[in-house]
């Protein structure tokens, strides 16, 4: 017994041996721009969902028949390069400075590791990458929004922005973007530090195990949606 707490006690302590920031910062990134290529096309029909009234009544299937018909398979990947640039920023640094922002919050020791500290430090983490993506996130936007065969490239539609609205366009909606990634990152990065924790308690799989992730994982998620609903 005397052996097993240290070592349930550690699993709530950052890890000694982290990975250099720039290979976690590369990993998120790099991570995140692979999954968006494949997600990107339900962005596209979510976001037109969201602004548009005619979209909201034709419903997902109707939306995604619509742009096809109208536009082209390709109009499902309109704004993807916008998007690689703001995984490979904003979602790259809330993810990859998780760990340097714990042990900047003095997340040091078993003893100083409370939610409270991960909370921080993850929300810290979302509003930098937050800072960081947002005029991506802007340029992601009005391409997803436009329609068309004469689809502006991410240059002509950055250069538009400025033109129009100069350098405070590409910052519009910073204020709720930096919000709302606090409190996503935040609840996302300590929900999962916690729960990989409990659960190799619980259940004694390995920290690294596939399960251990999958499980740590969905508790995050859920606790991540319940607080980023409103």
């Amino acid at each position: 017994m005397s052996l097993s707490k240290p070592q349930s006690t550690s699993m709530l302590a950052t890890s000694a041996a982290a990975p250099s920031l720039l290979n976690q910062v590369g990993m998120a990134g790099g991570a995140a721009v692979i999954t968006v290529s494949f997600i990107h096309p339900i962005d596209v029909i979510k976001t037109r969902i969201q602004i548009s009234p005619e979209y909201s009544k034709l419903g997902m299937g109707g939306t995604a028949g619509k742009i096809v018909s109208s536009d082209g398979v390709a109009a499902l990947w309109n704004g993807v390069n916008a998007a690689w640039l703001r995984e490979a920023s904003y979602t790259s640094l809330r993810l990859g400075l998780y760990e340097p922002c714990k042990v900047a919050f003095g997340c040091t020791t078993p003893e100083t590791t409370t939610f409270i500290k991960k909370f921080a430090a993850g929300s810290a983490a979302g509003a930098l990458g937050s800072l960081a993506g947002n005029p991506f996130d802007v340029l992601k936007t009005k391409m997803m929004t436009a329609e068309g065969a004469g689809t502006p490239s991410l240059g002509k539609t950055a250069v538009e922005l400025f033109k129009n609205q100069g350098i405070g366009g590409f910052y519009r909606g910073i204020d709720s973007n930096v919000m709302r990634a606090m409190v996503l990152n935040g609840t996302k990065m300590a929900c999962y530090d916690q729960a990989k924790g409990l659960v190799v308690q619980v259940t004694g799989f390995e920290r690294k195990s596939l399960l251990t992730t999958f499980f740590s994982a969905v508790t995050a998620g859920f606790f991540m949606t319940c607080t980023v609903a409103p």
